[in-house]
């Protein structure tokens, strides 16, 4: 994008600004005290990405989902994970088909042949399961029997995932936690807010929602994300923070040689830009600065940094060492 836009420009910057806004009012008639999340959210449908929603249970994880399905006029499915699903009952089947005396067979496609899926307790299905899902996000497409089908675009995975449960669950391989751009964690509401909630779920009225954005806004947006300006030392910031959280590269911070097994790789740096570049935009910039990185460093990071024995006994969380990283990268010299 350049740095004086024209007003080709200026207009779908706004629209993306003015997108943001619409459907955060429409959520918030349901959902309360969640924006950050939902900004979050929005920066991954934005930049074709996807997430992992994470929080106790009676957070609204799947209402959020739910209702941001209902805000955009886009396709809908919900698989509930079970430790019985099978992969086909995700991607689909062939199935024998008899007419007039031939038999063909016939492919039957599955829920994840949508454009907005809630992979609901994904962490309940074994990894061959899990991998079929992720298979599509990474590909877009679903193989059977030799043929490829192309899933509609634009193609957004919400999962949720229940982290105090661990009996009966399958945890998400390192590998394939990376294909989601944000692990975005949901905590407890404040009082005030649970007041809000308790107060509007137990009376009568029943709030309405309508569709703001199309599959076709969507798309645009998506590309119009990447021609977002982010200047040589951004990036290089972006980079360092990454690079800095893995043990034996520099700078060789004490703290990621003393609690990190694994540092994030190279998709947590194209996270970061591409994300800085859609957060910019929502927020009415041309631009990407240090605090569209440092505001997306915990989502894109947490589940890519990979803490050892000694953090675990000390009790330190990726999001702890997260902060530190903020704190021990300095930022460029320019100060944007």
């Amino acid at each position: 994008m350049e740095s004086t836009p024209n007003a080709a420009t200026v207009e779908l910057a706004e629209k993306v600004s003015e997108g943001r806004e619409r459907i955060l009012a429409n959520l918030r008639r349901v959902i309360v005290g969640q924006d950050t999340v939902i900004d979050q959210v929005l920066v991954a449908l934005f930049t074709g990405g996807h997430c992992l929603l994470t929080g106790v249970p009676g957070l609204a994880k799947t209402l959020l989902i739910k209702t941001l399905a209902d805000t955009l006029d886009l396709s809908f499915k919900r698989i509930q994970f079970t430790p019985d699903l099978m992969p086909s009952d995700i991607t689909g089947t062939e199935i024998l088909d008899e007419q007039y005396g031939s038999r063909t067979l016939r492919f039957v496609k599955g829920p994840v042949f949508a454009q907005i899926i809630l992979a609901d307790e994904i962490n309940r299905t074994p990894p061959k399961t899990q991998a079929a899902l992720l298979e599509a996000m990474q590909e877009y497409h679903v193989t059977s029997a030799g043929r490829t089908y192309q899933l509609d675009r634009p193609f957004f995975v919400l999962a949720t995932q229940n982290p105090i449960e661990l009996e009966g669950t399958y945890p998400l391989p390192e590998a394939q936690l990376d294909r989601f751009m944000f692990k975005i964690v949901l905590s407890y509401l404040s009082e005030d807010d649970e007041v809000t909630v308790v107060t509007q779920t137990t009376g009568s009225a029943l709030p309405e929602l309508e569709s703001v954005l199309t599959g076709a806004d969507i798309l645009q947006f998506q590309q119009f994300v990447r021609h977002v300006v982010v200047s040589d030392e951004v990036a290089r910031y972006a980079v360092r923070l990454v690079t800095a959280s893995r043990p034996g590269y520099p700078p060789n911070l004490d703290f990621v040689q003393k609690w990190v097994k694994w540092g994030a790789g190279l998709r947590a740096s194209q996270a970061l830009i591409l994300g800085g570049k859609a957060r910019a935009l929502m927020s009415g910039r041309y631009n990407v600065s240090l605090k569209d990185i440092q505001a997306l460093a915990a989502p894109i990071l947490r589940h890519r940094v990979v803490t050892n024995f000694y953090a675990e006994s000390e009790g330190i969380n990726p999001d702890r060492i997260v902060e530190r990283l903020i704190e021990a990268v300095p930022p460029p010299r320019s100060g944007m």
